[in-house]
């Protein structure tokens, strides 16, 4: 199924282009242009190991960038799986703007990929389970809107986008009020999350975190749509489900079960009953994709 691409990731993608080329370009590439003007060539964006391609509807905007003379071809769609030593997508045109985007375009590529392929992996562990992976705030400064795109790519769910389409309200905000003097923060926010609930667009959602399961009981009180059930062990996230469950909230007030899930225990995680399972590794400490691009004259 095609993962859809918009004007937002293409925006974005503008955006980080400019300065990418810029840091890189500089001046002028001095090695480059070492090569007579007149060469032409072919290039192969080849998968190195298996992966889950993301970032291929980017490639003709920076070649463009470049040169406009570089035409594009691609040969997987994102989203799809690439076996190692697959062509991804192939260039062809002049070969000193080719081999001086190179290094941008594969940035670009190798780190989509990457998280949209570790995103993957987490997607494969929890199969059958119910639960669904959700991506943070954890984001490369000024990437947000493509690494989300990423997540897309692997089968994940994006989590809000910033902090202007959803209420979260977490434990520093928590920690905030109690300093004040509030004795029950929880019960304190009550009152307010009504309102901010009217703030947000229908696509929107209002959620709480909490890290005991007294909080929970609080919680679940509130006019809220989520709660963040913060670093808590399989077995609390049991408990926490079965008092959900018993409070006549299941179906509307989801469980999301956040802080260190990692690819090993997710699945264990998954099984306790949540429905939203938050991984902040999907884009704060991804390893990139291995891909090269292969040149050579035409």
């Amino acid at each position: 199924m095609a993962i859809p691409v918009g004007k937002r990731e293409f925006d974005n993608l503008q955006a980080l282009l400019a300065l990418a080329r810029a840091e890189d370009l500089g001046a002028g590439d001095v090695t480059g242009e070492l090569l007579p003007p007149d060469l032409h060539a072919e290039g192969h964006f080849v998968a190195r190991a298996e992966l889950v391609l993301c970032g291929g509807p980017f490639l003709p905007a920076i070649a463009e960038a470049y040169d406009a003379e570089i035409g594009t071809e691609l040969h997987l769609a994102d989203g799809q799986r690439a076996a190692g030593g697959a062509v991804l997508a192939s260039w062809s045109g002049p070969a000193r703007a080719m081999l001086s985007a190179e290094r941008v375009a594969l940035n670009f590529l190798q780190r989509l990929s990457g998280i949209a392929t570790t995103t993957a992996r987490y997607v494969a562990e929890v199969a059958g389970t119910g639960a669904a992976i959700l991506d943070t705030r954890k984001t490369t400064p000024g990437w947000r809107v493509l690494e989300k795109y990423a997540v897309r790519c692997g089968g994940g769910t994006n989590h809000r986008r910033g902090l202007y389409d959803a209420v979260l309200v977490k434990d520093n905000h928590l920690g905030v009020l109690a300093g004040s003097g509030e004795a029950d923060p929880l019960a304190a926010i009550a009152d307010r999350l009504a309102e901010a609930r009217r703030r947000l667009r229908p696509e929107g959602f209002v959620e709480v975190e909490v890290d005991t399961l007294d909080q929970l009981a609080s919680a679940l009180k509130l006019p809220v749509d989520v709660i963040l059930l913060d670093n808590m062990p399989a077995s609390q996230l049991r408990r926490a489900v079965a008092i959900r469950n018993a409070a006549g909230l299941r179906g509307r007030v989801a469980l999301e079960a956040s802080g260190g899930v990692s690819l090993e225990v997710v699945r264990s995680v998954a099984g306790t009953g949540v429905e939203r399972i938050s991984v902040g590794a999907l884009t704060h400490s991804v390893a990139a994709a291995d891909i090269a691009l292969d040149v050579a004259l035409a």
